[in-house]
């Protein structure tokens, strides 16, 4: 209990006589009553003056009390607890309602030579409030002193009249029987802890707050049934006084400051507490008060810090503390003064950014791509992937094993991999920086590793947490760092909660089921057990795969999952710039663009799904074929954007025309490896294709748009029904979750939604942006254009991209026919086209395939006349001579065609051959 001091501020405000003596001047002094010893005893805190307010115990003068109950000395073996008197609690409880927390004043008429403080007390500031001693004593809560009774003292007769009249009413100790029903069964200690906190199911109850230990420990009495137990506030923990070998505490910083903090607000108040946890034999719990929750208001101030082990059981939300204590090291106050953030030198830029997931390196680790082109490793803040238990030497042991693949063999490694790639693998992802954790050096005996300096963030992607959805799994476990390391997760506490639910459980890592077990043959390299699966590859056809590395541009290792195995894959048909490499000791410089073809297969393929068609396999066992990612051939994509040539073996392929047609185009638009060449004279480049005979494989489809060029757009009506589907499902999404306008940012090559002038949404490419006013768009599965607004356009949900339907518009051009180059002529030709094609059923058949698109025949679906020959035979157009041998059969039909329309003078030749004049302007050029 406090002792009294003597420093305690004196106000003289008045006068009072002394008992015997009235030229006696009595100070009148004030205060706030902190605490009530019993029923004629307080203790009075005094205004602070830069430290702990003094404070001073007053006995009232003139009346006794009855003793409360004490404990036995625990230190004193011989001693007995005692019981409360009658009526003594009642006093207490009638002071400390009546006086806790308010102000005071007070004269000390007498002082013992022990240094004991006898006087009066009133409610108020001054001697016109509520005389204390009168209270209880015409309470009949207290006796009146009538040993040494001095008749001249006026205060003292009060007392005895009040006595009296208490006596009259019988109230309090006064009245009938001997008060047995006042004492308190009070219990010291509770057998079973556990249990005890067990029963009340966190449900608040009823307390007083009896000793404050220091600011986040406190001894509190449960009522009704008067358990006095020491409660530890959950999930924080105060500056504590540090108890020396000679006795004496010495606090630590701020440690007086919190106890006061807490003791000024809670000491001898009612609250309720909620007893949430008993681990080891320690009660934690939650004060709540009227005024506030003193766990979350002690965080705030800086008097507290958040714990881990505790933080899980408290009952309010772990959140609400981990956003107090954010508050208090924001704003640098008390125990956080000196506090650095672990993102403090970061830009905000580089502390919470979007990007793009590239690669799955770890079960906790990932390579993202930024807006600005970069790639940037981002480890998962405070989680640690499956790893092997066991000792050093078995881990050494694994390590020194060549064929010891820890993806595969350290249990779940495959599964949090696998989970990993399927949620974020090419996904736009929300990173926010948690901190940086420095590089380590390893250690000199090799047993600690070296480490590189890693940014640790929390990755969400659709409002999920990456890292916490791994620990809900199993397949990921929670660091536990020393309470003094704020290098965290800001969700820190969710991920722990996540794993508690996971041992729970039993899940992933936390399972008592046997591990999986993952036996993938390695054939790489292999020419054995290559030789083996090569006929069973070819016969398969198309088969799924996973890209796990990429080598160089057209160099992979995949995993085929229904085989169970990894090959060494190589594209088949081209040729692509090879990277630096090591033979026989001399280094190899790498040929121009490798490092760009490479990349440009990693942004592609790697740790997607893909299909691929294995054709042979070379002398090292590396498989030979083409493979395919969401309808789109590699091959052909690499030649395609300038980084890989045509390489003579795609001749005797069904993808050769189109690797050609893809090396053309990228040959005329200078890409790349091809940013120097020059093309060779007409004469040289003519190539005539010997084929045996003209194929002939007309399918049916539907013409969507027909553009000023002769051009058309054509949907295959075999797929027709897709479309038709994915349509109907996107627009009744787009109808329940309408997009807000204007907040798509349209750009040049992204796959969008647009809203057409029926008012209707259809997927679209941007293909220009002028302003946000003039966006140019191309309608992927019409083959229309248009140029809208921008607040017409809206971002294209994810599962109705191109990957999950193609674009359905494919372009085509007539075959065997030249365009004629006036502007009036072909404005006919088109006219005509239009009337009799568009948004009509025809059958195509592909002839050849030119630079930008395929040549084909049309004929009406209903009488199989040739839409082309038509043309021809009405003269609209004229012929454009093929050399191919298997297709003369079908150019000199064309050209019979043709001279039967100059003979009957017909269209372009109601004037005759103008060829022969060189004359431009009806259509016909050099």
């Amino acid at each position: 209990m406090a002792s009294s001091s003597s420093s305690t501020a004196t106000l003289t405000t008045g006068v009072m006589q002394a008992q015997g003596n009235p030229a006696t001047v009595l100070p009148l002094q004030r205060g706030i009553v902190k605490m009530v010893l019993s029923g004629c005893a307080i203790i009075v805190r005094g205004q602070p003056r830069g430290g702990p307010p003094p404070e001073r115990q007053i006995n009232l003068s003139n009346i006794r009390a009855f003793t409360l109950a004490r404990r036995a000395a625990q230190s004193q073996p011989d001693t007995k607890d005692t019981s409360d008197e009658p009526w003594a609690w009642q006093a207490r409880e009638f002071l400390r309602k009546k006086l806790i927390g308010k102000e005071v004043c007070f004269t000390v008429e007498n002082k013992t030579p022990q240094g004991r403080e006898y006087g009066l007390v009133y409610l108020g500031k001054d001697t016109t409030g509520e005389n204390i001693a009168e209270s209880l004593v015409s309470e009949g809560l207290a006796v009146v002193r009538r040993e040494g009774n001095r008749g001249n003292n006026p205060d003292q007769i009060r007392l005895c009249d009040l006595e009296d009249q208490a006596k009259s009413a019988k109230k309090g100790t006064w009245s009938e029987g001997a008060g047995t029903h006042t004492i308190r069964d009070i219990k010291y200690t509770i057998e079973n802890p556990r249990n005890f906190v067990d029963s009340l199911h966190q449900k608040p109850i009823n307390a007083i707050i009896e000793h404050v230990r220091d600011g986040s420990i406190v001894r509190a009495l449960l009522l009704p049934d008067y358990y006095l137990v020491t409660v530890m506030l959950s999930g924080i923990k105060c500056p504590i006084f540090k108890r020396e070998p000679d006795g004496t505490e010495t606090p630590e910083p701020f440690a007086a400051e919190a106890k006061f903090f807490t003791e000024s607000r809670l000491l001898q108040r009612d609250v309720q507490i909620i007893l949430e946890s008993c681990p080891n034999q320690v009660i934690l719990g939650t004060i709540l008060h009227p005024n506030g929750n003193i766990t979350e208001l002690l965080l705030k101030e800086g008097f507290a810090r958040c714990v881990d082990w505790s933080m899980a059981v408290y009952s309010q939300g772990a959140d609400k503390l981990r956003a107090a204590e954010r508050s208090a090291k924001e704003r640098r106050v008390r125990i956080w003064k000196d506090y650095v953030a672990p993102t403090a030198n970061l830009d905000q830029k580089d502390k919470q950014f979007v990007a793009k997931v590239m690669q799955i390196v770890n079960a906790d680790a990932i390579v993202v791509k930024l807006n600005s082109g970069d790639c940037r490793t981002i480890h998962l803040s405070s989680i640690r992937p499956p790893r092997i238990e066991g000792d050093a030497n078995q881990e050494k042991n694994r390590d020194k094993d060549k064929r010891f693949r820890p993806l595969y063999d350290i249990p779940y490694m495959f599964e949090a991999r696998e989970f990993l790639r399927k949620k974020l693998i090419g996904k736009k992802v929300n990173v926010s920086v948690d901190y940086i954790r420095a590089a380590t050096a390893a250690s000199d005996t090799g047993s600690t590793p070296a480490f590189p300096e890693r940014t640790c963030a929390t990755v969400t992607i659709g409002g999920i947490n990456i890292a916490e959805a791994l620990v809900s799994k199993g397949l990921a476990t929670v660091i536990r760092y020393r309470q003094d390391d704020d290098q965290r997760s800001s969700h820190y506490d969710e991920l722990l909660a996540a794993e508690a639910r996971a041992i729970k459980n039993g899940k992933g890592l936390h399972s008592k089921k046997e591990v999986p077990i993952h036996r993938v043959a390695d054939i790489s390299g292999e020419t054995q057990k290559a030789k083996q699966f090569l006929p069973f590859l070819q016969r398969a056809g198309r088969s799924e795969a996973v890209v796990e590395y990429v080598f160089s541009g057209s160099r992979l290792k995949l995993y085929m999952p229904k085989e169970t195995c990894l090959i060494t894959f190589l594209l088949a048909g081209i040729e692509c710039p090879r990277g630096s490499r090591n033979t026989a000791g001399v280094i190899q410089e790498a040929e121009p663009f490798s490092d760009e073809a490479c990349l440009f297969t990693k942004e592609l393929v790697l740790q997607r799904e893909v299909e691929v068609e294995v054709e042979s396999m070379d002398k090292a066992g590396n498989f030979i074929g083409w493979l395919h990612i969401d309808g789109v051939n590699l091959s052909v994509a690499l030649v395609e954007h300038g980084l890989s040539k045509v390489h003579f073996t795609a001749e005797r392929s069904s993808y050769y025309k189109t690797l050609l047609s893809a090396e053309e185009s990228a040959q005329q638009k200078k890409e790349k490896i091809w940013a120097n060449y020059e093309e060779s004279p007409q004469e040289e480049v003519v190539q005539v294709t010997e084929e045996k005979e003209r194929i002939v494989n007309y399918k049916p489809v539907f013409i969507t748009e027909i553009t000023d060029e002769l051009h058309f757009y054509v949907q295959d009506v075999e797929t027709g029904s897709q479309l038709e589907k994915l349509m109907e499902t996107m627009r009744s999404e787009i109808a329940a979750h309408p997009p807000v306008e204007g907040s798509y940012a349209p750009r040049r090559g992204d796959y969008c939604i647009a809203k057409f002038a029926d008012g209707e949404w259809y997927r679209a490419r941007v293909e220009k942006v002028e302003t946000p006013s003039k966006v140019h768009v191309f309608y992927i599965d019409y083959g229309n254009r248009e140029v809208v607004s921008s607040v017409r356009l809206a971002q294209l949900p994810p599962s109705f991209s191109v990957g999950s339907l193609p674009a359905q518009a494919k372009e085509y051009a007539f075959a065997f026919i030249q365009v004629p180059q006036d502007e009036d002529a072909r404005a006919d030709v088109v006219d005509n086209v239009v009337r009799d094609i568009q948004n009509t059923q025809c059958l195509l058949n592909v002839e050849y395939v030119g630079a930008s698109c395929s040549f084909v025949t049309l004929q009406f679906s209903d009488s199989k006349d040739d839409v082309g020959l038509g043309l021809i035979k009405e003269g609209m157009v004229m012929v454009d001579v093929r050399k191919e041998k298997h297709l003369q059969k079908v150019v000199t039909e064309y050209l019979n065609a043709q001279e039967a329309a100059k003979a009957a003078r017909l269209n372009l030749w109601r004037y005759g051959d103008f060829r022969a004049d060189d004359a431009d302007e009806f259509g016909f050029s050099r």
